[in-house]
């Protein structure tokens, strides 16, 4: 596929902008570009025609199935990208007068008024821009609450080796050390490890329930009760929090903090570079350490509606079959698979954790391998090598929204890749074979990044 910028023809343009019904402003000469810009020129066709091509090349839960384990990449319904193009939202400023921006304020206040509902906190800031910065805020938050008690010297955050990568960096950036937790070998935090670790250093505990192996922390009351004795607070990763919206609640699990993925849970976009989202919730006694007023403060707006929208059309009711429908989709297609792959971890809730170390062992095939041949039957990849804790890990996640149709021609596929790995290895090694790229060299594309075009 040629860049835009390869299909530029000197001379070559199209109109897109109305004549000009004011007067024309005269750009100051030391203002003026020295150089030509280097802008594209093409015709409307062939600038139509380049982002089709792009489309037609781009993947996303509405052409197919999207099983990302952790990242809930879950159908989006139309009607809140809708809601957040209206223009009484689409055309303000967060600058403007508060009497001007009423009803946007309304909308916020509602949609935290739900969040709290969902998740048994007290306050939400919707300040953050992401889930990694929700955790930032929320460890800063933790710090905040230690220091103003007169106990700096709680430096050492408890995180689980199950937990996800961004945990022990968002506690790090906040100045905190970590301390590894064991899993036990059913997948679930080592009680005796955990108490182990807890003292009077402890600043909290960072913790997802789910965890990332699809597996509910059956202890969660005696893990914050560890934590809470020891003087810590309990901080919440919502990530997986679509397993039990409207079924369980982490302020009733005893955290104290809590950071939301709108872009997971809320059905607003994920991928593709953002807008996120990633609102902080607090119980009550939190409150005066919570993000202020500053600066950013009313987050990445247009996602929060299409939350907003999400919210108010599942209510309370329509929560729970959220979950349900996620779970029982989850244990559908791991029942489906079971005979064939190995499992790490069940019963599972919304994702479930493939190993493909026997068939390494044996065959030569790695979970990258299968990951590759995924593509070959337009079906996105499930992530890989995560958690870390599982060898040749395949985390999928096929989410409430999957047909059961779906999920059978999902088995279909993975059963059909286990018996290539068996009978012709080889095939799977070169896959993918109907990609317009096949195996590009990563480890360059991490190290020599190409980010620009650069004209010649």
């Amino acid at each position: 596929m040629e860049l835009i910028f390869e299909k530029s023809r000197p001379g070559r343009g199209l109109s897109l902008l109305p004549a000009c019904d004011v007067p024309a402003y005269a750009v100051p000469e030391e203002m003026v570009r020295s150089a030509d810009s280097g802008l594209p020129e093409v015709a409307e066709v062939d600038l139509v025609r380049h982002y089709q091509e792009l489309a037609e090349r781009s993947f996303s839960p509405a052409k197919g199935l999207c099983p990302m384990g952790s990242c809930t990449m879950k159908y989006n319904p139309q009607v809140d990208e809708l809601a957040a193009e209206l223009p009484g939202f689409t055309q303000i400023h967060p600058l403007q007068p508060k009497n001007t921006t009423e009803g946007c304020r309304e909308a916020t206040d509602l949609l935290k008024h739900y969040l709290c509902a969902y998740t048994g906190m007290d306050g939400i800031s919707l300040q953050p821009a992401a889930g990694s910065h929700g955790e930032f805020a929320g460890m800063l938050i933790m710090k905040a609450y230690h220091a103003g008690r007169g106990e700096a010297h709680r430096d050492k955050i408890l995180v689980p080796d199950s937990a996800h990568g961004t945990n022990p960096a968002s506690a790090a950036m906040a100045g905190f050390r970590i301390v590894n937790i064991p899993s036990t070998e059913e997948g679930l935090v080592d009680l005796d490890a955990l108490r182990a670790a807890a003292g009077e250093d402890t600043a909290g505990l960072m913790l997802t329930n789910p965890n990332t192996l699809g597996l509910f922390e059956r202890d969660i009351l005696e893990i914050t009760g560890i934590v809470h004795e020891a003087g810590g607070l309990c901080y919440y990763d919502g990530a997986n929090l679509n397993a039990i919206l409207g079924v369980a609640r982490p302020g009733d699990m005893g955290f104290d903090i809590v950071h939301l993925n709108l872009h997971k849970t809320f059905a607003a976009p994920h991928g593709g570079g953002g807008p996120g989202s990633g609102p902080v919730g607090y119980k009550a006694f939190l409150e005066k350490y919570v993000p202020q007023h500053l600066t950013a403060f009313y987050g990445n707006f247009l996602v929060e509606m299409k939350a907003l929208a999400y919210a108010l059309t599942i209510g309370r009711d329509g929560a729970y079959p959220v979950a349900a429908s996620a779970v029982l989709n989850a244990r559908y297609l791991m029942q489906q698979l079971s005979d064939v792959y190995r499992m790490a971890g069940e019963p599972c809730m919304h994702e479930f954790v493939i190993s493909a170390a026997d068939l390494k062992a044996k065959y030569g095939v790695t979970a990258k391998d299968i990951v590759k041949a995924l593509f070959d039957h337009r079906m996105h990849a499930p992530n890989m090598y995560f958690p870390l804790i599982v060898e040749e890990a395949l985390m999928v996640e096929p989410s409430e929204t999957e047909s059961r149709e779906t999920l059978d021609r999902a088995a279909r596929i993975f059963r059909e890749i286990y018996h290539l790995a068996q009978t012709d290895p080889d095939y799977l090694k070169a896959a993918p074979h109907t990609t317009p790229v096949g195996r590009p060299d990563e480890v360059q594309a991490a190290v020599k990044p190409v980010l620009k075009y650069e004209i010649i």
